[in-house]
């Protein structure tokens, strides 16, 4: 039985990808704005709180999105081969950091033992260190990470653009739903 060619990504894989990229922009924004608070801001436990919840949400969001990514039909990648290449490779590196950016989020939430707190819903347990300045190293791993999501993201974008009004392509369509 032929597999159908789709022309555009469903519903769902576009609500993924559009929510995602206003989250992880929206959570890198948080992040860089909230390290410097100082103990007496009024949101010193507040931003961290909510960066940690969002954070294991998107998590979740983030399994659900690729298990959907596997059992639906896309549309083809359009483009030449070097294009087909570096957005395979692009996605997928993107994939990889964000997992970073979860796995060191945990590590530097949960070195002292304590649980995440996801808005009183639910607390993911936490299992305390497990090497030296456990913290530090995964903030250091979670900052750099969350840069490359962020930089890997706008090349991402320009690409997109590229697509369409250079090449005129329907790349940008597929994700809006609109493809000619």
């Amino acid at each position: 039985m032929a597999v159908k060619e789709v022309k555009n990504y469903n519903p769902i894989a576009r609500a993924l990808h559009w929510i995602s990229a206003i989250v992880v922009i929206g959570m890198f924004a948080v992040g860089l704005w909230m390290v410097d608070l100082t103990y007496y801001s009024e949101w010193y436990k507040t931003a961290p709180h909510w960066h940690r919840s969002i954070g294991i949400l998107l998590a979740g969001l983030t399994i659900f999105r690729l298990v959907w990514k596997h059992v639906t039909a896309a549309p083809k990648v359009e483009g030449n081969q070097f294009e087909k290449v570096g957005a395979k490779v692009g996605h997928l590196a993107m994939y990889v950091a964000l997992i970073v950016i979860f796995v060191s989020g945990y590590l530097i939430s949960t070195s002292d033992g304590r649980g995440i707190e996801v808005f009183d819903w639910f607390t993911v347990p936490g299992l305390g260190e497990f090497f030296p300045n456990q913290s530090d190293i995964a903030g250091e791993v979670h900052f750099y990470a969350a840069w490359f999501v962020i930089l890997a993201a706008g090349g991402h974008a320009l690409a997109a653009l590229k697509h369409h009004f250079i090449n005129k392509d329907n790349t940008l369509r597929k994700m809006l739903g609109v493809s000619k």
